[in-house]
């Protein structure tokens, strides 16, 4: 079997018999996108593809302007000779595995991941194939997630205790993905109303515009200056954090949702309250379970703690070997297209 269907160049991932690269992270003539946070998504290339549920998000990510097409789940398009195809990942919404089939040699490239389903985005599916480039965002055993359903519990918990006090609760989380994800979680455990930053509102509409429920959010920045807002949960991205966007709420009680927060120090290092374990991407045991179930002969690991993994597989008797990229996984990636932000 060939080994170089898809090989890491300076620009990206590249497959130099469909004559395109995944999530590229320099510009490019054709791009196909695993999903549209900032590290998998770059401005510049002359061309887009990714799955029809990420369409909204990626031309806010990137500009109304851009040649962007799109694919329904499964459906395949040949480019060179090369079968194409997205699938779900269940990171956020629209995010996609991209299936790369030629001359009977299949890869997958994982994006991120999350196995866990949630209200938000398409549930991951696994997807059978030879080759399978993972992200390791969180690939080390201490990294093991509570019970979602748990963690917004005490989300709403700790925002009870807040309004009890009078206080407004301030919760950090990625303005792509996270934020639709906490406030969907925590419509039916509600303690009041919902504020939002401006880069969480503008993508709000188009998680709402592509079909997903979210509880009545309001634009922080439309209230007046003079507003109570004791009570209140506002979801903003961390860039807003030690900002004077934030004094606006008084002293409020603020948090950060992260799978980072399952780390000693984690809280004390962001200058928050509170930190409530939440990530959209997979944790150590659902790694290695996702990895499995693709019943792939090599494993290419990228983006995070890859030698742990690529160790852990070669115990298994696995064909594993380390992908240098770009991608970052879950970071402070809050940048939307600025034609687009709503301001604060």
């Amino acid at each position: 079997m060939a080994t170089d269907l898809l090989h890491a160049t300076e620009r990206g991932l590249y497959c130099a018999a469909g004559d395109f690269y995944i999530d590229p992270w320099m510009a490019v003539d054709r791009a196909l996108i695993t999903h549209a946070h900032g590290d998998h998504a770059r401005w510049g290339s002359r061309s887009y593809t990714c799955v029809r549920e990420c369409e909204r998000v990626l031309r806010t990510r990137l500009g109304a302007d851009q040649d962007i097409s799109s694919l329904d789940w499964n459906e395949s398009i040949s480019l060179n000779g090369v079968k194409v195809s997205f699938h779900p990942a269940g990171h956020i919404l629209g995010s996609a595995q991209i299936r790369v089939e030629f001359r009977g040699e299949v890869w997958v490239v994982s994006g991120d991941y999350k196995t866990d389903p949630d209200l938000t985005c398409t549930a991951f599916t696994p997807i059978r194939c030879h080759v399978f480039v993972t992200e390791s965002t969180f690939g080390l055993p201490i990294y093991r997630w509570t019970p979602q359903s748990e963690t917004f519990r005490e989300i709403a918990a700790w925002w009870r205790s807040n309004r009890e006090a009078g206080k407004a609760s301030v919760i950090f989380a990625y303005a792509l993905g996270k934020a639709q994800r906490l406030l969907a979680g925590l419509a039916d455990v509600a303690e009041g109303p919902f504020y939002t930053h401006g880069a969480v509102e503008r993508l709000n509409r188009d998680y709402r515009d592509t079909g997903i429920e979210l509880p009545p959010t309001t634009y922080a920045g439309s209230m007046p200056r003079n507003h109570d807002w004791g009570g209140s949960l506002i979801v903003a991205p961390p860039s807003a954090a030690g900002s004077l966007w934030l004094r606006r709420f008084g002293s409020p009680s603020t948090a950060f949702a992260s799978g980072w927060m399952r780390v000693r120090g984690a809280r004390r290092r962001r200058s928050v309250d509170r930190g409530f374990v939440l990530s959209d991407h997979v944790d150590w045991p659902s790694l290695m379970s996702a990895i499995d179930a693709t019943g792939a002969e090599r494993v290419l690991v990228t983006h995070g703690y890859r030698d742990p993994v690529v160790r852990a597989l070669r115990e298994r008797g696995l064909s594993a070997d380390s992908l240098a990229s770009r991608w970052e996984g879950e970071t402070e990636e809050d940048v939307i297209a600025a034609s687009e932000v709503v301001a604060e």
